[in-house]
């Protein structure tokens, strides 16, 4: 009865979510503007750094969607990511298709892909740590698949063909160009608006309300399925957008690189920092994450003193992550915009 009357025209419920919208809407315009002085302000060395925090962005967009905002939490998007990476490879070597096409198509078989681990797993009542393990499972399935199949070259992986000239139809431009960087932008841009819009629709509020209480939902005349199912299925399609882009700008892919854990890892480490269930929070985690392997790096070739113990040593970017994350978990359980959120309400 309350999910039917605060969608009416009008009402309390929909001034608000209007309201919110707006709001949102307003600190995106702005966030767009400053990010877009960012290769002017940058060295060029930086740029390869900027667009893996773009890319860190969309993956952990995707995975706040389906876990935080829907709760179910999964250990398996490097699925997604490496569906839209292998797809766009794909396609553009066998068939010469444009990466923007692959796009589309690559969400649309993440989707249906996200769809059958769904209903698999809700039509056999998995939850919690059991859904997990499953989407884990899948992920490790379709590498070990790529890894033992001839016709996406195994082990061997696939190498994006160069272009003597830059192309905006088939994504190709020089190295550490300008380009990449605003094409980056531009989808991180998109996808945040495709999940602004979807959690104050219907549907959205009714994913928020199944994660909350499936039980009274489902009472509530919520068709609990079809919402987990949908909610899944884009979550997968813009995870697959940042394995696409990912295959593009470092023209090469293989069966670790697109399934391996290190994918599910880095679309969750940025929202869990950021804020799980926050707009911002995968954004936030993003720009802290995404230079974290270069800082490490340099830590590595040419340590201070105080440091000099770590030279050489790999892994170094594991350790920092698995400390911020315990860090984030003891002061700011609700991650940096989570924490944020609430001491303002208070104030």
């Amino acid at each position: 009865m309350t999910i039917t009357t605060e969608t009416r025209p009008g009402s309390a419920a929909v001034r608000n979510r209007r309201q919110s919208i707006q709001r949102s809407l307003i600190i995106l315009v702005v966030i767009t503007v400053l990010a877009a002085f960012a290769p002017a302000l940058l060295p060029e060395s930086s740029q390869t750094i900027a667009v893996r925090v773009l890319i860190f962005a969309i993956m952990a967009i995707g995975w706040n969607l389906m876990s935080g905002y829907g709760g179910m939490f999964s250990f398996g998007h490097a699925a997604f990511f490496g569906i839209g990476a292998y797809t766009d490879v794909y396609l553009l070597e066998h068939f010469g298709l444009s990466p923007w096409i692959s796009l589309v198509v690559g969400a649309m078989l993440a989707a249906l892909v996200a769809i059958c681990i769904g209903y698999l797993a809700f039509r056999y009542k998995l939850r919690s740590a059991y859904f997990a393990l499953a989407t884990f499972a899948f992920a490790e399935m379709l590498r070990l698949l790529a890894t033992n199949t001839s016709w996406v070259n195994g082990t061997t992986g696939f190498h994006v063909p160069l272009l003597p000239d830059n192309s905006w139809s088939m994504l190709q431009f020089a190295a550490n160009a300008p380009q990449y960087y605003y094409i980056g932008l531009a989808l991180v841009v998109i996808c945040l608006l495709i999940t602004m819009f979807y959690l104050r629709s219907r549907t959205g509020i009714h994913t928020v309300a199944v994660r909350d209480n499936e039980d009274a939902a489902d009472a509530l005349g919520v068709n609990v399925m079809r919402v987990k199912l949908t909610t899944m299925a884009l979550s997968a399609a813009i995870t697959s957008v940042a394995g696409m882009f990912y295959a593009q700008y470092f023209m090469f892919v293989d069966p670790d690189i697109a399934f391996g854990q290190a994918q599910s890892v880095q679309a969750i480490a940025p929202a869990v920092i950021g804020g799980v269930a926050t707009l911002w929070g995968p954004l936030v985690g993003a720009l802290i994450l995404g230079p974290l392997s270069d800082l490490t790096a340099g830590w590595l070739r040419d340590p201070p003193a105080f440091l000099e113990f770590l030279s050489g040593r790999g892994g170094l970017d594991v350790v920092l992550y698995s400390i911020l994350l315990i860090v984030i978990a003891l002061v700011l359980p609700k991650g940096i915009v989570g924490s944020i959120r609430d001491w303002w309400k208070r104030r």
